[in-house]
């Protein structure tokens, strides 16, 4: 029996859930509230993503959602590389190559203008060598104390626009714990004394989010943030696995993203 690809749909969602909990089980966040937030009402469009059927048996899942960014004067259309499962049985067969590319041609087709994603180690080769993405740079993964009240930011950065949608949208995950401090956003870690930065220089509209308690070590996940100069590398036995920060050029312009003129924070993916 062929693999039928077809669209990720609203009403599959029961499906999705099952799937990616059946297969990252260290976590519980794909419940359907979550994948309803985080593919439905996002203010910068619905998910874009195909699945594989077997019959009746969802195989695999890949999406990408809808993300604004800016790039000097022009604010540019983008997808988020997101969730991506395929079943035990069905694994070793192409799927995921499949659903990838379908999904890169549906948003061409829409107008998105580009893909950006953070890959672990062992899916960056295979987001680079098969599907023509280009590795931007490891995120650092730094300590330190204090506050970071603002970002600084010039005309030639690639960045996300944290408008106050999105920003509305983003607070909102229902699997998030978020607080506001000194014009910064943190979630929670499960470090005792330390909580990551979000977002630096939020608006003061988010002050309405709870104060963040007594925790004097942040950690913060990015690329070219405006850091205290004492910020050092979180120890590698206290690191996530490798997280890479990878992009494909959709629309074939000349845009040439690198690390040196990409501004990217721990709000800008799915972490947290």
């Amino acid at each position: 029996m062929e693999y039928n690809i077809v669209a990720t749909k609203r009403e599959n969602l029961g499906l999705y859930s099952d799937l990616l909990s059946n297969v990252f089980t260290e976590t519980s966040k794909y419940s359907l509230e979550f994948l309803k937030w985080q593919y439905f009402e996002n203010p910068a469009g619905d998910v874009i993503g195909f699945d594989a059927f077997l019959g009746d048996e969802l195989a695999a899942h890949y999406v990408t959602i809808p993300v604004l960014y800016k790039w000097g004067n022009r604010i540019i259309k983008g997808v988020l590389s997101l969730n991506t499962a395929t079943g035990k049985a069905h694994q070793g067969k192409g799927l995921f190559l499949k659903l990838a590319k379908a999904t890169y041609e549906e948003a061409s087709r829409q107008g998105f203008e580009f893909v950006i994603g953070v890959a672990n180690q062992n899916s960056t080769h295979g987001f680079i060598n098969k599907l023509g993405f280009k590795l931007i740079n490891k995120l650092e993964v730094k300590v330190y104390m204090g506050s970071v009240n603002e970002k600084k930011i010039s005309e030639n950065i690639f960045h996300a626009c944290h408008d106050h949608p999105f920003m509305k949208w983003r607070l909102k995950n229902p699997k998030g714990t978020y607080f506001y401090s000194q014009q910064s956003i943190y979630s929670s870690t499960h470090l005792p004394f330390f909580k990551s930065l979000m977002t630096a220089g939020a608006s003061p509209e988010n002050n309405t989010l709870p104060k963040a308690g007594f925790n004097p070590f942040k950690i913060s996940i990015g690329l070219n943030m405006n850091l205290p100069s004492f910020a050092i590398n979180l120890p590698d036995r206290l690191k996530p696995s490798p997280l890479n920060l990878i992009f494909k050029n959709l629309s074939g312009n000349t845009m040439e993203v690198s690390s040196s003129n990409c501004y990217f924070e721990l709000i800008d993916f799915d972490a947290y």
